[in-house]
């Protein structure tokens, strides 16, 4: 199995917690994550037609059969057993680390949780592999490989082709997920919908351009949008804006959860046919900014992450609104540096007093510090990298 960061938050949890609750998309390698870690816990799979209708219809039996300590995966499917798991831990609120919970969407079992859960429970995001967990499991990879196949752990634990894999896991997706967050009736439409969000990767999205090429209304698209963010395919990149003499784009950018289901949905099957792509730059992006995304999802807290933009053209391409801190990046896919790239971040920072150091990441190799911006190779993205201030440490260009 794939060692994965946030291990130790969920263990850590464990003992804060009567109820850990681990979200993240299908596939991410929730199940198999806590099953390794809790291997002495009782184990019960809501996906299981036979399991789920006994904890629908006789929760007291199910508890029988599957007592504590217990971990029940894919919950969302029966969300009424968080009561009585509630009434369970309030039987006694000191003892810890009890039930372990994933689910795989959120709107329902977010609801659940609000209703009975609060205090009760901790809850952490497991998203796809990021490029440091991969990087141990792999070594060194071609970028254009990494974008093709994603982050999603079987698709590099097993020898399945990308495109089979992705398009097997839309499937999955639109047949579970979509038809039970949504009743859709026109699966083709919500289909094409995909496809044409992948083309607009790291865009404001324009949902009356994107509901005349579908043929539903905007609100539709709107709507759609909330569905494939609440079942973790794509995710909304947040504007910063503040009152330094610039206008400020307020509307939120889209990428994908896992890039490699973003180049599936364009189309791409090869690396090569990647590589002369007009959208690699995009894809390379998506991949980034994802796992900035991950950086702080894998130490059990929010993103925190934004991006600028005003209405005349300047933009950063991500931004860390941590405490009073601020930590801009801007990405480049391309792997020879020109000093061009850190135009706008050295702008930013004579914006912004608050701006700590910022970071160029790009997909070449480690130059010196230049103009007093930090130069990351992708490869060398952490929690550690990501974080730190620079210096001989730091895993910048030196």
């Amino acid at each position: 199995m794939i060692d994965r960061i946030l291990s130790k938050k969920i263990l850590e949890m464990s003992h804060h917690y009567p109820v850990v609750t681990l979200l993240g998309p299908r596939q991410s390698g929730k199940t198999t994550l806590v099953r390794t870690l809790f291997p002495a816990f009782a184990y019960a799979d809501l996906e299981d037609p036979e399991t789920r209708a006994l904890a629908r219809d006789d929760p007291k039996t199910f508890f029988e059969n599957y007592p504590e300590p217990l971990l029940v995966d894919e919950v969302q499917r029966v969300p009424e057993l968080l009561s009585h798991i509630q009434v369970r831990v309030d039987a006694d609120r000191r003892r810890m680390g009890r039930f372990i919970l994933t689910g795989s969407h959120q709107p329902r079992l977010k609801e659940a949780i609000s209703q009975s859960l609060v205090g009760r429970t901790a809850e952490l995001e497991l998203l796809p592999l990021s490029l440091e967990e991969l990087a141990e499991r792999t070594g060194p990879v071609p970028t254009d490989t990494i974008l093709l196949r994603g982050f999603f752990p079987d698709a590099w634990e097993t020898d399945v082709p990308p495109t089979d894999f992705h398009r097997n896991y839309l499937r999955t997706y639109v047949e579970r997920d979509v038809r039970t967050l949504l009743e859709v009736r026109n699966i083709a439409a919500f289909e094409k919908f995909l496809h044409l969000l992948a083309g607009r990767v790291g865009q404001i999205v324009n949902l009356d351009g994107l509901a005349g090429e579908v043929g539903v209304s905007a609100p539709t698209i709107e709507n759609w949008i909330s569905v494939a963010e609440a079942s973790f395919v794509v995710f909304r990149l947040r504007p910063w804006f503040a009152n330094v003499g610039k206008r400020f784009v307020k509307s939120p950018k889209i990428y994908f959860t896992d890039v490699g289901l973003a180049a599936y949905l364009l189309g791409i099957e090869t690396p090569s046919q990647l590589a002369r792509d007009p959208l690699r730059g995009s894809l390379f992006e998506n991949m980034i900014i994802a796992d900035l995304v991950k950086a702080r999802t894998n130490l059990g807290r929010e993103p925190a992450l934004f991006f600028v933009r005003d209405s005349k053209g300047f933009e950063v391409d991500a931004l860390y609104a941590i405490g009073r801190e601020l930590r801009p990046f801007e990405i480049k896919s391309a792997r020879t540096f020109d000093s061009s790239f850190y135009k706008n971040l050295v702008s930013f920072r004579s914006l912004v007093p608050e701006c700590a150091t910022p970071a160029l990441v790009y997909d070449g190799e480690s130059y010196s510090e230049r103009g007093g911006v930090r130069c990351l190779a992708f490869r060398a993205l952490s929690g550690r990298t990501v974080f730190s201030q620079g210096g001989k440490d730091s895993g910048g260009c030196r």
